[in-house]
């Protein structure tokens, strides 16, 4: 069970709370502070004082005041105006992460929203009521407006819900469960609109994709040197030692593992190769800074899920802070370190599927014993070198950018929510790049046979060979590819 508002929220449990493996609950301690803080919006608005997205307008109509009468309907616009997003709708899942860090964000209790309101939403959590939210509009700096605009005007009974694949109105969607649409009040628009949780829900999920990547990409790794004969030299943990970056010790320590009890690596201990290509030699250095940069994109997250990101920051009865919480730089930077990172791992492992091209040290050319009337694998290359390029042009930082919005009173944005697609697109290009390098890896070891590679090598191997037996005459790769990236997408394969 999580305790929405007081335990600690992590990527694994945000992750665990969507797929419904974990519980999150609304306890008494939460619902407490959030009827505290409600209680000193209501003294705000009854002592009649200017506070600005209380009783005024919104950006550069901070300066006009709201009467108590109209306060319903102003909250009420500010959805209706601000949802304004375009392009494809976002992975459902993420909608369901968007409601999971803004209920544990309102549950702080400095939001000043109605608990009936947090309810509502912490009901369409359990019950899968998924809103739909289009994936462009936001430049991540008054937090991510219209993606949440979207996401939570289903509260009113407007906007739109999934019903498993259709797109059904929101009205019909609470009618199906007996829901009367919510009338907000005073603060109650601007606390769900404001704040990061469309750059934090894709963080959130690049994250839990990209810790499984980089274990995956190492095993795509100790395969390709295994198949290409190459050297255990350089994972010797001595090396590291006198180079301590955390990532790397990691890897090398990782590659250690994936060799044990290899016959492959054995048979050539004291082979005359003095060294390997880059790209087999070099994969803790490499690897290593993509998990160093995974290790810090990670601790920014989880600091930002603990957060409490909408404005203003309500504290007393007279005091309520209008600042810049919502703002996304700290995540929007480290989301584009993330996607370089992650290409990374892609550029290296092209080349290490490159080099099993080749034909050398024993393989044949192109990984075919028929090659001129075979083609073999030449052409699966070239979708990797292809998948490498289209994430190269997504590594532009969008956090470099920025286009004042507002009237200028928004002057400047962090487009975070831009550099969370980015990351999440370019590991959607990875797990293909390495599970053709995987398909590449798992031909070469069939030409080291009788030899064997380590036990956990050879469960993977099997994996793959349950579909995609070895290639002796050309015929139609699509399906293969695909089965090997359902296996990837899917987590089947054994990283640890």
């Amino acid at each position: 069970m999580f305790k929405y508002g007081t335990d600690k929220l992590t990527v694994d449990k945000a992750i665990a709370i969507a797929k419904g493996e974990l519980k999150g609950v609304l306890d008494s301690e939460a619902q407490n502070k959030i009827n505290a803080c409600r209680a000193k919006v209501d003294a705000i608005v009854d002592a009649g004082k200017a506070v600005y997205g209380i009783n005024t307008g919104f950006g550069p109509l901070c300066d006009v005041q709201i009467t108590a009468d109209e306060t319903a309907k102003l909250q009420e616009n500010l959805l209706i105006t601000h949802a304004v997003g375009v392009g494809n709708p976002i992975d459902k899942e993420l909608s369901k992460i968007m409601m999971i860090c803004k209920v544990h964000a309102l549950s702080q209790g400095y939001s000043g929203i109605r608990l009936e309101v947090v309810e509502r939403i912490q009901y369409f959590i359990e019950h899968d009521l998924l809103p739909v939210v289009p994936e462009q509009g936001s430049v991540g700096a008054s937090g991510d407006l219209a993606p949440l605009s979207h996401l939570f005007l289903t509260l009113l009974g407007e906007g739109e819900f999934w019903d498993g694949n259709k797109i059904v109105p929101a009205k019909e969607m609470l009618a199906k469960h007996n829901l009367e649409p919510i009338r907000l009040q005073a603060k109650e628009g601007l606390a769900l609109i404001n704040g990061t949780q469309f750059i934090l829900a894709h963080a959130i999920m690049g994250l839990h994709k990209m810790e499984y990547l980089l274990d995956l990409a190492d095993l795509a790794g100790a395969m390709s040197i295994e198949g290409y004969l190459g050297s255990a030299s350089p994972f010797k943990a001595a090396l590291h030692e006198i180079r301590p970056y955390k990532g790397n010790i990691e890897v090398a320590a990782h590659m250690r593992r994936l060799f044990k009890g290899s016959e492959n690596m054995a048979s050539h201990e004291s082979c005359s190769r003095v060294q390997d290509p880059y790209s087999m030699r070099c994969i803790p250095q490499v690897h290593g800074a993509s998990r160093n940069a995974y290790y810090h994109l990670k601790e920014l997250a989880e600091i930002e899920m603990n957060s409490v990101t909408d404005n203003p920051i309500v504290l007393s009865e007279t005091e309520a802070i209008s600042g810049g919480n919502f703002h996304g730089q700290p995540l929007a930077m480290a989301l584009d370190y993330g996607a370089l990172a992650a290409s990374e791992i892609g550029n290296i492992s092209d080349r290490r599927s490159y080099l099993l091209l080749e034909g050398k040290f024993g393989l044949p050319r192109l990984l075919t014993s028929g090659g001129g009337l075979n083609s073999g694998y030449m052409i699966p290359q070239y979708t990797t070198a292809a998948l490498v390029t289209e994430n190269k042009s997504l590594c532009f930082p969008s956090s470099a950018d920025s286009i004042p919005t507002s009237l200028g009173q928004e002057d400047h944005v962090s487009m975070g929510s831009i550099s969370g697609r980015k990351f999440n697109q370019i590991l959607g290009n990875i797990e293909k790049i390495l599970a053709i390098e995987m398909m590449y890896a798992a031909q070469a070891l069939d030409f080291r046979r009788p030899n064997k590679s380590s036990e956990i090598v050879e469960k993977n191997i099997a994996l793959i060979r349950k579909k995609v037996p070895k290639l002796e005459d050309d015929r139609i790769l699509k399906d293969d590819i695909n089965y090997i990236i359902d296996l990837v997408k899917n987590r089947k394969f054994i990283v640890n």
